[in-house]
């Protein structure tokens, strides 16, 4: 029995079903989930999503089933070993990443501190 490795980024069921349906009502198929790191937000940096449809040369795609997730370059260390899922709460619904590397984070999860 062989087994697979993982992802160094991997994507939750939850969040591979949405970004399906999201890229389904855009209907267009170059269309990628961006997830980036910027600086900011009250722990130090701060996630980000966003649709794109370009890919730069330095860039890590990861495609698990027909969805496909770019990573710049610089993002990439931060997130290294992340879980990108989907969540619906009382606080609303939205993308969050549950990174092992992050040292603390803030209350509302969208930042964090290495």
């Amino acid at each position: 029995m062989s087994v697979q490795a993982a992802e160094p980024i991997e994507l939750s069921q939850s969040a591979e079903t949405k970004v399906r349906d999201l890229l389904i009502e855009e209907a267009d198929d170059e269309l990628c989930l961006r997830v980036f790191v910027t600086g900011g937000g009250c722990s130090g940096f701060q996630y980000g999503f966003t649709f794109d449809d370009e890919r730069a040369d330095d860039d890590t795609l990861i495609d698990r089933d027909g969805v496909r997730v770019l990573v710049d370059a610089l993002s990439y260390s931060y997130l290294v070993g992340s879980v990108i899922d989907y969540q619906e709460g009382l606080e609303g619904s939205r993308f969050v990443v549950n990174n092992p590397s992050a040292t603390s984070t803030c209350g509302c999860g969208s930042s964090f501190a290495i």
